[in-house]
């Protein structure tokens, strides 16, 4: 759950200002990016548009899930809506925004959608509603729905909450939120099929919050809550890999935190620290894109700017090789891989006050050609 944020105010890049600019190319060996804006301040009568979830589906379906934060850009308690649009021409063109849910008024909004894609291939979406994070008790709780779509994002169910999971009045917690972008799937192993999401439970009486790991091995209509992952994190991502543990990237303020799982998310071992990627306290994301690299997007600087892709070519054991996709203001980001092997990314951009949503598509001879 994103803090209210001071963020600087940056000379932007020539590009930047553009509606879209783009090096069209479909080959691996020529390097290409594609940028266009979805959402600016003002459009479709919001002030401002926040927490970007990117998910390629089974069929190469794009779906784009984010906050509607119709009148100004802070975190629940706000009227929230979540919104989301659809591509099947990878990102070249975009259906025009539906609600997936609608907030009521103030104390009755929902956002930070997260998204996984189960192995039936019903699309399941995790987000927190009402109460905000810092706010909630055990009266008045923020709560963690989930809402799924059994066409692929073309309509949605009623929610559910699974706020229960997570904790209670004798869990010596008072609220919890699954971080936004993507959960994962896992692929291989016993517990091949099991979907998990990260998420932060803030402590009695602090704020501080820990990792924990919600999961369902029956395509989410039970779930369950693992051992604690990671002590005094924030906002995570998980990552199968591929020796079958799961590994943690978690949220802070200076030298990411990680843990790794040998049991599929069940418990956790020593946590550790990458001091290679020392960043601003924001939430990334995780993207495998073969058996020998895995993409990480976080600010790469101590403020919240110069959104990145760093690599690691030794299954998340360091990270190296920055290249910024954006070198203003820049916040929050999501990742997927597309059906050609190419990349998208979802990504909040900070020209004023107000955020803007962008989405990126890049081939890995572009990422090479920037080092």
């Amino acid at each position: 759950m994103n803090r209210r944020l001071w963020l600087p105010l940056l000379a932007l890049l020539t590009v930047s200002a553009c509606r879209s600019v783009s090096v069209p190319s479909t080959t691996e060996e020529v390097p290409f990016i594609e940028r266009q804006r979805l959402y600016a301040p003002g459009d479709y009568g919001s002030a401002n548009w926040r927490i970007p979830a990117l998910l390629c589906l089974d069929d190469g379906t794009l779906l784009a899930v984010n906050d509607k934060r119709k009148y100004n850009e802070s975190d629940l308690p706000e009227d929230i809506d979540i919104v989301y649009r659809r591509s099947t021409d990878l990102g070249k063109t975009w259906s025009e925004p539906q609600t997936m849910i609608a907030g009521q008024g103030r104390g009755l909004g929902y956002g930070d959608p997260a998204l996984v894609q189960c192995a039936n291939g019903e699309v399941l979406c995790l987000f927190a509603g009402h109460n905000g994070y810092f706010q909630s008790t055990v009266a008045k709780p923020i709560s963690v729905f989930l809402i799924h779509s059994s066409d692929r994002g073309r309509s949605w169910s009623d929610t559910v909450n699974l706020t229960s999971v997570l904790w209670d009045a004798t869990s010596g917690y008072h609220g919890a939120f699954v971080a936004s972008g993507n959960g994962l799937r896992l692929k291989h192993g016993r517990h091949a099929g099991r979907v998990l999401f990260a998420a932060s439970l803030l402590r009695d009486g602090q704020y501080v919050s820990d990792n924990y790991v919600l999961y369902s091995d029956d395509n989410g209509r039970s779930w369950h809550r693992s051992q604690l992952a990671f002590s005094g994190g924030d906002e995570s991502k998980l990552m199968e890999l591929s020796d079958g543990r799961l590994l943690i990237s978690v949220r802070r303020s200076g030298a990411r935190g990680y843990n790794l799982s040998e049991d599929g998310g069940e418990s956790w071992g020593e946590q550790g620290l990458w001091e290679e990627m020392a960043t601003n306290a924001c939430n990334g994301d995780m993207l495998r894109v073969n058996d020998t690299l895995i993409l990480h997007s976080i600010p790469n600087s101590m403020q919240r700017e110069r959104v990145s892709i760093f690599s690691s070519s030794d299954e998340g054991r360091s990270w190296h090789s920055p290249v910024s996709l954006f070198e203003g203001p820049s916040v929050y980001s999501s990742l997927t891989l597309l059906p050609d092997g190419t990349i998208g990314a979802f990504i909040e951009q900070n020209p004023s006050v107000a955020c803007e949503l962008w989405y990126y598509r890049f081939n890995l001879a572009w990422l090479r050609s920037q080092r």
